[in-house]
């Protein structure tokens, strides 16, 4: 089982509350059941759904939508003092995203063997990631080539680089 939060508080529970509450709605909607948050300092900064299916974007999931729309909000590709909150645990894309966007902390309600029994099956994902690349389904290989770092010196060498 996912790790439990021992101190939720009554806004952190009204938070997990509005994102299974949109979750619910969005599945009625023709969307997927996910929904998410993200809160700075109280306020919902942003909400997202899945919107996989409608969108036909299979990063849509909702805490991609949700963190997109919350950056758009701050004018910033950071979201530190922020807590991304979640209808479910974050398949690994998504906290992939929250860990790209800074977030200082996610909170979730239903977990991963709960969306299995649904029929999404993070877990996959979770295991392949822990086993060697050479056993997966999808071949990842590198392939070095002549100049394969070029785009790197080239960051390196950029004194108007915006490091993220």
């Amino acid at each position: 089982m996912g790790s439990s939060v021992s101190t939720v508080d009554a806004a952190e529970r009204e938070w997990l509350a509005e994102a299974v509450r949109i979750a619910t709605a969005n599945v009625a909607a023709g969307g997927g059941p996910f929904g998410a948050l993200v809160v700075r300092d109280g306020t919902v900064l942003a909400t997202g759904t899945n919107q996989v299916t409608p969108t036909l974007d299979p990063t849509a999931h909702a805490e991609v939508v949700a963190i997109r729309a919350a950056c758009a909000v701050l004018g910033d590709f950071r979201l530190t003092g922020c807590v991304l909150v979640s209808s479910c645990e974050p398949c690994p894309l998504c906290l992939s995203a929250a860990l790209w966007a800074r977030v200082d902390r996610v909170l979730y309600a239903a977990d991963r063997h709960d969306a299995a029994a649904a029929g999404f099956d993070d877990r996959e994902f979770y295991d392949l990631f822990s086993t060697p690349r050479e056993t997966w389904s999808l071949p990842v290989a590198q392939l070095v080539t002549t100049h394969h770092t070029a785009p790197f010196e080239a960051w390196h060498a950029n004194p108007d680089k915006l490091a993220y």
